[in-house]
Parts: structure tokens; sequence; C-alpha cells
């Protein structure tokens, strides 16, 4: 499967009596119905580990482009109507800031380390807190309750696997305990974040900016209000879009097709 096509629905499955194993791309899995796989003997793998890195270097991209403003930056650098810049058109610091990481499994784990190079100040929410020595590593700090990190945090990323406890995980409540000044990043999927919820805080004031790789729908309508807001960054969910990446990518699900084909055990399934 690729950016989640075909579709595997239980018409697919019967039309395909011989089907030994579904290999995704990427590390996201809400759009497959694993019990409906698993009734049909059919085995399912990822590509979780490959995806990493890259994804949490596009967490730091879009929380400096935002920070910095490098975008409308860009815009008015470019247009035929600058003529001058003006001293008052500022950004705000990474340095020092708080960042607060929902989610710190792979990805968020990454983000924390790049985190630590910009000297920021580590906050995290997960379901399990880490090991002490690797809470040290990162200088990261626990926060049990989601809200407390949302509190304190300049900017928020999000990094957690879309389930149904974390579908609209970030709604119109968790988006008022946040600062007026707090930017919001998300490179996990779109669902997590209650998108209208996030469109009238961002019209309010409420947050100062957001800064998305996802989104739902993908691509978004080319009217929907979150295109016409200039305190927003939205990326086409290029998280893990590198070459080489990509590249592995591919071969790690050739091999678990091949895997499954010839009975043996699949590469990195999903149980």
């Amino acid at each position: 499967m690729w950016y989640h096509k075909p579709a595997i629905n239980e018409e697919l499955l019967q039309s395909l009596p011989n089907l030994k194993v579904v290999a995704s791309s990427g590390v996201g899995i809400d759009h497959l119905d694993l019990k409906l796989l698993s009734s049909y003997g059919v085995k399912v793998s990822n590509t979780p580990f490959i995806v990493s890195t890259d994804t949490a270097d596009m967490g730091m991209a879009l929380l400096l482009a935002s920070s910095r403003r490098l975008v409308e930056g860009h815009q008015m650098a470019v247009s035929p109507d600058t003529e001058y810049f003006p001293a008052d058109w500022l950004g705000v610091e990474v340095s020092g800031a708080t960042l607060g990481i929902v989610g710190m499994g792979i990805i968020g784990y990454k983000v924390a380390e790049r985190a630590k190079a910009f000297e920021m100040r580590i906050l995290y929410h997960n379901r399990n807190q880490r090991k002490k020595e690797e809470e040290s590593a990162v200088g990261a700090v626990y926060c049990k309750k989601i809200d407390d990190l949302l509190q304190q945090s300049d900017f928020v990323l999000l990094a957690v696997n879309l389930t149904p406890q974390t579908h609209k995980l970030i709604g119109k409540r968790e988006l008022e305990l946040m600062k007026p000044s707090a930017t919001l990043i998300n490179i996990s999927r779109g669902l997590v974040v209650d998108q209208d919820a996030l469109v009238e805080a961002l019209q309010n004031k409420v947050i100062k900016a957001a800064a998305l790789d996802v989104t739902y729908p993908e691509p978004l309508p080319r009217d929907h209000p979150l295109l016409k807001l200039k305190n927003v960054i939205i990326t086409p969910h290029i998280g893990s879009a590198t070459k080489k990446t990509r590249w592995v990518m591919m071969e790690e699900m050739a091999e678990s097709i091949e895997a499954g084909l010839a009975g043996l055990p699949v590469p990195r399934e999903v149980l």
C-alpha cells in the first residue's frame, strides 16, 4: 500500500483469496482494519523505523519556519510590491523556549534530541514515562497530565499515532489552555486535532500560530479557511519524503511481501 491505496476492504479481500500479506508504507496504520485482515488470515507490516529521522527533522523545520516566519519573509522578499524591509517585522526566539512534545515514541524522542541542540526546555506527555536515563539524555521533563504541558509550552508538537484515544486529542479546551503566544505543530495525523476548533483559535488569537504537515482531508479544499490564514504554515504530508527514506521504505515493504509469500516470519509485522 502506498498513500493508503488500494483501500483494503472486505470486497477486496473476498476477491483475493490467496492474499498473504499487506505491506503498508510509513508508520501509521489507522487506515487499516486489523481485525478484518486477521479474520482473513492476512498479515500486515509497516515501515515504522526508517521514517522517524526524517519526520523528526520535519518537525524541527516547521518549528523554525513558523517561529521565524520564513514563509511570510520569503513572500515579502520576492514580492514586486516590496520597497523596503520593515524594521519591526519580528519572529520569536527558539533558543530557551519551552517545547512540549505530545507522544514521546521514536519520532518524539528524536525531536527532543534535536530540540536539545537548540537549547530548548523540553516537556513531554506520553502514555508511559520514559526511563530516567532517556529523559536525562535530552533534558526532558515528564508531564503526566497533558494540561500541564499545554499551559507551559511555547511550542506544542504532536507526534502521536492516530487511535480512538487520540482522535481530536487537541480541541477547543486544549487550545484554550495553551499560551496566546504558543504555536501548535502537527507531524502526526490531521485528525489528532479538531480542525474547526483550530481555525477558530487562530482567527481569534487564542494561540499565535500553527505549522501543519498533516490535515484532514489531504489536500484541504481550496476554499478552506486554514489556507487563508497568515499565521499558518501547511506542507503536503512530507515528513518522510526524502529520496533515501522512500527507497528504503520500498525495500522493507518488498522484504515483508517476500517473507509472507514464503511462509516466513514477516519483518516489522503489525500485531
